[in-house]
């Protein structure tokens, strides 16, 4: 069984770009997976504001999910080049499976849903790796399509 999951980040865009993109893909739901989502260097994507926007513009609905983000000392590590992406990613991963996440989520919660996080791109991003895992754990694709 295959399910249609996407991923988005926000650096690099424009609120109007952003939420043009989200429309156009007919999103119902953002899962933000950020561990720190308050920061004000998030501009419009500041929880808050983002959790408004995104009902108001699109009427999508918001589930802040930080047990599928990297822990503050891993992230700040990576962030400060002090550990690579090839350290970073097998940490990350052993960290999922400590948190066993594949069963904090049913698979039918990220059908259709948006894997959102800062970079612009999933190449280097634990988006793409909290995808990689849970298809892993459950044993079924989930079609994704990075926006």
């Amino acid at each position: 069984m295959s399910m249609a999951t996407f991923t988005i980040g926000f650096t690099k865009t424009t609120a109007e770009d952003f939420f043009a993109r989200l429309n156009k893909a007919g999103v119902q739901r953002i899962v933000d997976v950020r561990l720190q989502n308050t920061s004000q260097l998030a501009g419009f994507a500041k929880a808050a504001d983002l959790s408004f926007f995104l009902e108001k513009i699109s009427g999508i609905s918001y589930r802040h999910a930080p047990e599928l983000a990297p822990d503050d000392e891993l992230f700040a590590d990576y962030r400060k080049n002090v550990l690579t992406w090839d350290v970073f990613e097998p940490r990350f991963l052993d960290i999922m499976a400590s948190r066993a996440i594949e069963e904090q989520f049913d698979p039918t919660e990220l059908e259709g849903a948006y894997l959102l996080c800062s970079e612009d791109t999933p190449h280097n991003c634990h988006r793409r790796l909290v995808i990689e895992y849970l298809e892993d754990r459950w044993g079924q694709s989930l079609n994704v399509t990075h926006l």
